[in-house]
């Protein structure tokens, strides 16, 4: 017994190197003699050493490097039995990549034991034993240099798939999005390594387009939705884990925008939604709430892939668009100017996007509610109606530019885009809209502006009026007065809101009127 324990302690106490040679010899022994217990025990001795030998505090990099050449060494044995390869591939690449943080020498080795299982295993299983770990260690783990040979690898199974490209890449895709969502907004914005997942993410994009390139038909345009939908996320994660300014932003952003035309994907099928829309309808069946939970953000993507291209020449350039003809549709297309501003209130209100995004938002709004460039239709009031609760999102939106916005030209710019946008509501609407505005706002000096714009509103209505000749004001009367004035009983209304609040207490007069 004494002897058995003096095994244990030389064991513990055996150079690292080896110790693994012992281990993995008694591995091959085991499945040479067809010995079942004894392989699943000597791998999961391998592992436990694995463990003992990974930690950051404690490990040796030049070590660490040479027990996964050893590893790697074994694997690539030429008489190395195929059932030995399986078997492994189940554990190593999670207890491989916990190197990777070490060192660049440890990165790499990991990332080559890793394709080296790709290489030899069925992709089919390699594709369920990365996601597994991806997903598993997510939960504990949230350094950058942990995932990327992880990424790496199913980078490369993604382009070794034979069958069933769609189905793959769609079990792929929630959990590589995950841990981009997860490690990304955990990470600094200057962190360094946090590029190289998004530059491994990219490059999953990348390899599903060349997949896209094997299919026809239906498949095709199915595989090219779902590219399409994860190239929009992720530029939601770029756009609020890195910072703008920084040189290594527009670059992924860019390569991001580049795959928008690939996917049929334009500016103007974006910041309408249509786009959205049409790639959701393709990808996600019924009941599958729990995919399309990984897409959360993709209709802020979309927003964002336009306010990118005016922030931005490289940016829009990748994209092959034209702003300056997109925003001119705008202007002269009521019925996507609307869906426009609805889409914009994916932006506004966000505490996580930077007050640039909102700048370039409100520049934007400004420009395509540039002059009054559409001819009205009996449709603008359906079409309004249609997107009224996303419009009325997106200006509360404005509203919070307007009081917490720290540039002052930012918050006049936003105050006169709140004007124009509120002028283009049919009148039909327009009593509604800014009630509903002035009863969801609990500034006293922002009620007061919104009341200066209803006074606004009834003075170039009374204008208006003046300038028509009697016989077509009494007809206008005779047809659809409350569609076409603001009758005094609406203004007295919104006044009473004001001084008798619905909650009691004192009216919220503001101290000082904002102009």
């Amino acid at each position: 017994m004494s002897a058995e324990i003096d095994g244990h302690d030389s064991s513990s106490d055996q150079h690292p190197l080896l110790r693994l040679q012992e281990i993995l010899t008694s591995i091959s022994k085991a499945f040479e003699c067809g010995n079942i217990s004894q392989s699943d025990n000597s791998v999961a001795e391998l592992v436990k050493f694995l463990d003992s030998v990974s930690d950051p505090i404690e490990s040796d990099s030049k070590n660490a490097s040479e027990i996964l050449a050893e590893i790697h060494e074994f694997l690539c044995t030429p008489s190395l039995d195929q059932a030995i390869i399986d078997s492994l591939s189940f554990e190593l690449p999670k207890a491989v990549t916990k190197f990777a943080g070490l060192s660049s020498s440890c990165s790499e080795i990991a990332n080559s034991i890793i394709d080296k299982l790709v290489a030899t295993c069925s992709p089919r299983d390699m594709l369920s034993i990365l996601c597994e770990a991806l997903d598993s260690s997510i939960k504990t783990i949230k350094e950058c240099d942990y995932f990327v040979p992880l990424l790496s690898g199913l980078l490369k199974v993604l382009l070794s798939t034979q069958r069933r490209h769609f189905e793959q890449a769609k079990v792929a895709v929630p959990v590589i999005l995950k841990v981009l969502k997860t490690v990304s907004l955990e990470e600094d914005d200057e962190n360094r390594e946090c590029q190289h997942l998004f530059d491994q993410a990219i490059g999953i994009a990348d390899a599903i387009r060349q997949v896209c390139l094997k299919l026809e038909g239906r498949m095709n345009e199915k595989l090219r939705a779902l590219l399409g939908l994860y190239v929009l996320q992720i530029m939601v994660l770029v756009s609020v884990s890195m910072d703008h300014k920084s040189p290594r932003c527009i670059p992924l952003v860019s390569q991001l925008s580049g795959f928008l035309p690939y996917c049929h994907l334009s500016y103007l099928g974006l910041i309408s939604g249509n786009d959205v829309d049409t790639m959701t309808s393709l990808v996600v069946g019924d009941n599958e709430d729990d995919f399309m939970s990984c897409l959360s953000n993709v209709e802020q993507g979309a927003s964002l892939s336009v306010i990118w291209g005016s922030m931005s020449d490289q940016v829009v350039q990748a994209a092959g668009e034209d702003l300056t003809a997109l925003k001119g549709e705008l202007q002269s297309n009521q019925t996507k100017k609307w869906q426009a501003i609805a889409m914009l209130k994916h932006i506004f209100p966000s505490r996580k996007l930077s007050w640039e995004f909102k700048k370039h938002a409100i520049d934007f709004l400004l420009h395509i509610t540039d002059g009054n460039n559409y001819q009205k239709s009996d449709s603008d009031h359906s079409d309004f109606a249609s997107n009224m609760p996303s419009v009325f999102a997106a200006l509360q939106g404005v509203i919070m530019v307007i009081m917490y916005a720290q540039s002052s030209t930012l918050r006049k710019n936003a105050f006169d885009a709140l004007k124009r946008v509120i002028a283009e509501v049919p009148y039909s609407e327009k009593f509604d809209v800014l009630k509903a505005l002035m009863t969801n706002c609990d500034s006293s000096s922002m009620i007061a502006v919104l009341l200066d714009i209803v006074r606004q509103e009834v003075l170039k209505e009374r204008n208006k009026r003046k300038s028509i000749g009697n016989e077509e004001v009494q007809q206008g009367e005779n047809e659809a007065c409350p569609n076409t004035f603001f009758w005094p009983a609406v203004v007295l209304e919104l006044v009473d809101l004001v001084l008798k609040p619905s909650t009691g207490g004192p009216p919220p007069l503001p101290e000082f009127y904002l102009r």
